[in-house]
């Protein structure tokens, strides 16, 4: 049995599929968060279940690549139940699409979820009524206190069990005579995709792209349909059928609906009017910005020189046991410097930062950062909803290159994959604490992550001169409302994305810092060094860290970790200058992705567009580590 949840972007399908699946999806109060499908097994009352939690969709009408993920999933002919959940304090405008599922003819449930919301507004829901009318059963939800997830479930069980499908409610009947006419004519057709006559007609009274193209050597026969409908109501085809199913939802939303009282206002109803301002709002994202700089590197450097003195330690005593020159003593130290690296210089970073995240994603101000960014996106020749895979980078690159798919012109989604690359990740904001934050002062890391703004915006210019979009393009971002999202929740979000690193990228440093030990055990890392040697000798580097360059391009935290092992001490400052710092957290800022981006590149923009990022951004790396080197060296230190 195949579970489907579908609906609009931010209407609760991610925490949905969390509670049923323990936490294996990242969720947020941040519209276009899900950009592709998450899948788990679970067990309701004796019946094995596939759920697939879906992107969110505003129309089963092809759009970006997100939105074609889930409409591609339903038109698979591989569901058996989908659970439409919609946002119950918006009903109007969910019910559309709802309308488009219910004509696909699969068994469906319909979960009314954020029912508290609803409440907060005054709307007060029939669902038997509700139920009545779309001939499914409709369930009430609050998704992130799990209240109404079993009925919801059982629901699922129900109707596929009796095979229940729901009602196609009929438009007005001049565009039903057309349908009723057309239904005839798409019988007739061969396409690949097995879906409903009815649903078919519509999709080709909308102009899909996707259906046209299955029927383009009949198309003569449907065209004059199409131009009955434009001729009766004045408008292209397209739009008559979207207005129809509008008016459906609106008045199916009055039948169902009472409006107990005005939404009760509370401290969300004017926060906006300061965090939105044209001047505040700048104001308060600098200093929601700058606090969350400070609440990072407070905690992060508060533990880090402490459990490094723990570590030598520990090494200073296996030097003395097995020998300084012992292969025993090479390994064993590259292991246990592996490990430190994690505990001592990763985790103080990454968790406060991920935790730090997970509260502002959740609260809702993001969204904000995407409207009040909206100008400086412009001036570069993007928009305000490219700040989205820009956020998403500071946690990971990796989904950062995938959230490009919300984005609606090739030419954007091929520049914002490679700006989101420049972006520092959760493993290069490590680098950055740990190093210049931690070795010179918070203040020289925070030029960097401002200079980082700097490039990135400098380069989409210089992209977006390269590659135009095709006109001009306003930001359409839904706003949604302020959550205060429960501390577990928080908890379980920040846990998923440390489990990443401890799972993959811990062990990774540990086999790559005791490779590097052997390495140096034997000699071979002399000849990687000298290899890089000229690149290291342009920039003004030990010719030592040549090797970690390398070992950076698997995970970003080996640059570090094996920083300290290849110097021979953790005590980075007696072996390199505050200049030489800055310029390899620099170049490793900006060069070259590590493998699992340069995957999600190919994967996204193709092998061409993968090569170019790597050659853009190891270029950038260069040049700014070569000025840097200049610059601090004449004029600084």
């Amino acid at each position: 049995m195949r579970i489907a949840l579908g609906g609009q972007p931010n209407c609760g399908k991610s925490t949905i599929f969390n509670h049923i699946a323990g936490y294996q999806a990242i969720t947020s109060n941040f519209p276009g968060t899900t950009v592709k499908y998450t899948e788990t097994n679970i067990h309701i009352n004796g019946h094995t279940c596939h759920c697939i939690d879906l992107p969110g969709t505003y129309s089963l009408t092809s759009g970006d690549p997100a939105e074609s993920e889930a409409r591609n999933h339903l038109l698979s002919g591989e569901v058996d139940v989908i659970i439409n959940v919609i946002d119950a304090s918006l009903l109007g405008r969910s019910l559309e699409l709802t309308l488009q599922l219910l004509e696909l003819e699969v068994p469906m449930v319909l979960c009314l979820n954020m029912m508290d919301e609803a409440r907060r507004k005054g709307i007060q829901i029939n669902e038997k009524k509700l139920s009545e009318i779309l001939g499914i059963p409709v369930i009430p939800t609050i998704a992130k206190t799990g209240k109404g997830l079993k009925e919801l479930f059982n629901g699922a069980i129900e109707v596929f069990e009796k095979k229940r499908v729901g009602k196609n409610l009929k438009f007005s009947k001049d565009i039903e005579d057309i349908i009723d006419q057309l239904v005839v004519i798409s019988d007739q057709q061969k396409i690949r995709e097995k879906v409903p006559s009815r649903f078919l007609v519509l999709r080709l009274l909308e102009n899909d792209p996707i259906f046209i193209k299955e029927v383009r050597n009949s198309f003569d026969q449907i065209r004059p349909f199409q131009e009955k409908l434009e001729q009766a109501h004045g408008v292209p085809s397209d739009q008559v059928i979207s207005s129809e199913r509008h008016a459906l939802s609106m008045n199916l939303f009055e039948q169902v609906t009472t409006i107990l009282h005005p939404p009760k206002r509370d401290i969300r109803s004017n926060v906006d009017q300061i965090v939105m301002h044209k001047f505040f709002g700048y104001v308060i994202l600098a200093l929601v910005f700058y606090g969350f700089f400070n609440f990072i590197f407070g905690i992060g450097g508060y533990i880090e020189k402490p459990l490094m003195e723990f570590f030598e330690r520990w090494i200073e005593g296996l030097e003395i046991f097995w020998g300084k020159g012992s292969l025993s003593f090479f390994l064993l130290k590259g292991v246990l410097q592996g490990i430190a690296g994690g505990i001592a210089i990763v985790l103080p970073y990454l968790v406060p930062f991920l935790i730090g995240l997970s509260i502002l994603e959740d609260i809702g101000y993001l969204p904000r950062v995407a409207f009040l960014m909206d100008i400086f996106m412009h001036r570069i020749g993007l928009h305000g909803k490219s700040v989205i895979p820009f956020i998403l980078g500071y946690g990971c690159s990796v989904p950062a290159v995938m959230a490009t798919r919300i984005l609606e012109f090739p030419q954007h989604r091929f520049i914002v994959s490679i700006l989101s690359t420049m972006i520092p990740c959760s493993a290069r904001i490590t680098i950055i604490f740990g190093l210049v934050a931690f070795f010179i002062n918070p203040n020289a890391a925070l030029t960097i992550f401002a200079l980082n703004l700097l490039v990135v915006a400098i380069s989409g210019k210089i992209l977006s001169s390269l590659y135009p979009e095709p006109g001009s393009l306003g930001l359409i971002l839904e706003i949604p409302v302020y959550q205060f999202p429960p501390f577990q929740n928080i908890l379980k979000k920040s846990w998923y994305r440390i489990r990443e690193f401890i799972v993959i990228a811990w062990p990774l440093l540990i086999i790559g810092s005791a490779l590097l030990a052997l390495m140096e055990y034997g000699g071979v890392e002399k000849n990687i060094n000298w290899f890089l040697s000229p690149l290291t000798r342009i920039l003004g580097l030990p010719v030592s860290v040549g090797t970690t360059l390398i070992f950076g391009l698997l995970r970003k935290e080996l640059s570090m970790i094996m920083l300290t092992q290849a110097l021979g001490t953790t005590q980075v400052l007696t072996v390199m200058t505050k200049t030489q710092i800055m310029v390899f957290t620099i170049f490793v800022t900006f060069y070259i992705p590590c493998l699992a981006t340069i995957a999600a590149l190919w994967k996204e923009i193709g092998k061409k567009g993968a090569f170019l990022a790597i050659l853009f951004t190891l270029s950038v790396a260069i040049l700014l580590a070569f000025i840097t080197r200049l610059f601090l060296g004449v004029f600084i230190w």
